[in-house]
């Protein structure tokens, strides 16, 4: 789960997941992650899918995070994510937070690996970050344009309206007091750790409940 290249035409994805796979293997067990500039077969793989021309933050400002996490099956994953340099050390001190606790990850690919389809990567239960999109239901930009948003596990987390969720497989998670692996609850192990890097949380909203999303602003 989660340790590929983006799925799609280019040839040079296969060639950047086998790069990670050949990363973790050579780290050993235990947590790793990695920071770096968006390498060009990456940018190549996100232009005119999650990041296209008049997106208001450049490659420049975006960061590819390569880390461990732990899978639903209690194995290690290889997983990347694509955010705002300014946002990716925090990022990874929750992530290594997760992991020491065990909190369980479905999935974690950039989102391009949908075609930038939010819908999709949901579907998939895929935890991501950066996409250029608006904020649902609005015109302005949504903190995932910045690369300062992620949601996790969006399928234990769902983004509820109306008392439910626009994805069927979310509909046993719409009860929030049944605490399950994956989930996000006030006073839980995700909640907690995205409060300690000082992010935001989209469950404690007024109104619709976003209950996968955590960013910078809150917002």
């Amino acid at each position: 789960m989660g340790a590929g290249g983006f799925a799609g035409s280019n040839p040079a994805a296969p060639t950047v997941g086998l790069a990670v796979l050949a990363l973790a293997a050579a780290l050993g067990p235990g947590f790793h992650a990695r920071v770096q500039p968006i390498p060009p077969a990456v940018r190549a793989q996100m232009t005119g899918v999650s990041w296209r021309p008049g997106c208001p933050v450049g490659f420049a400002e975006l960061r590819l995070i390569t880390l461990t996490y732990r899978g639903f099956d209690g194995r290690d994953h290889t997983g990347r994510l694509v955010a705002n340099r300014d946002a990716a050390g925090a990022l990874v001190s929750v992530f290594r937070r997760l992991y020491a606790e065990r909190f369980p990850i479905k999935r974690m690919d950039p989102v391009d690996r949908y075609g930038g389809d939010d819908f999709r990567s949901i579907e998939a239960d895929n935890t991501s970050a950066f996409n250029c999109r608006p904020a649902t239901g609005s015109s302005r930009w949504s903190q995932h344009a910045y690369g300062r948003a992620i949601d996790v596990n969006p399928i234990e987390n769902p983004y509820v309206s109306g008392g439910t969720s626009s994805h069927r497989a979310s509909k046993p998670f719409l009860d929030r007091s049944n605490h399950r692996p994956g989930m996000a609850y006030d006073g839980g192990l995700l909640v907690e750790a995205f409060r300690a890097a000082g992010w935001g949380w989209g469950g404690s909203w007024s109104g619709i409940k976003d209950y996968q999303h955590f960013s910078t602003t809150g917002g």
